[in-house]
This record gives C-alpha cells, structure tokens and sequence, in this order.
C-alpha cells in the first residue's frame, strides 16, 4: 500500500492552522472552550485542499467560506475592515449579544 505524500504548501497550511488554534486558545480561552470561534477562510488554493478540509473538519474547526470576488467587497478589504480589525481587537465580548 502506497503511503499518502503531503504537499509542502499542505503541510505550511495546516501547520498555520494549528498555530491559529494554539493563538485562539490562549487568548480567548471563553471562545476555546465554548467552541464559538469560525475561521473565515480565504481563497487561498492551499487552504482549499482536501487534506486542509479534512483536517479542519477532524478537529471540528467551523470554517465560514469567503465569498468569491465580488466588486462590491473589495473596498472593504482595504479601508472598513482594517478599522473594525483594530477595533475589535482591543475590544473581549463577553457574548454573543454584546458583539450584535
């Protein structure tokens, strides 16, 4: 039986991906526990394997698709986001409703 060869970029993606776990769980361990955290996944083709989907999906990982490109979303990726970023990121909710 043939063993299963990994491509590097599988390999750096999942790796990233393990990373952002271990990120997650030590700065919002409310958000780690209560599994109420999604990855917004771009259209990177590495993130878009099967072996990235699998794992993902082996570790229970939510993954919220990101939209293909759209004209109307582009300007936001350069001037709303980064502020609501920054924002957000001095910003712990304590709830879901806080964060609505």
């Amino acid at each position: 039986m043939k063993k299963a060869k990994m491509s590097k970029s599988n390999f750096k993606a999942m790796l990233i991906f393990w990373q952002l776990r271990e990120r997650v769980r030590k700065k919002r361990p409310e958000l780690w526990k209560n599994k109420s955290w999604i990855l917004h996944q771009d259209n990177v083709p590495a993130h878009n394997t099967l072996s990235v989907k699998r794992y993902l999906a082996a570790r229970g990982i939510p993954v919220l698709e990101y939209a293909p490109y759209s004209p109307d979303l582009a300007p936001c990726e350069f001037f709303l986001f980064p502020k609501i970023k920054s924002t957000l990121k001095v910003t712990p909710f304590e709830s879901m409703e806080e964060v609505k």
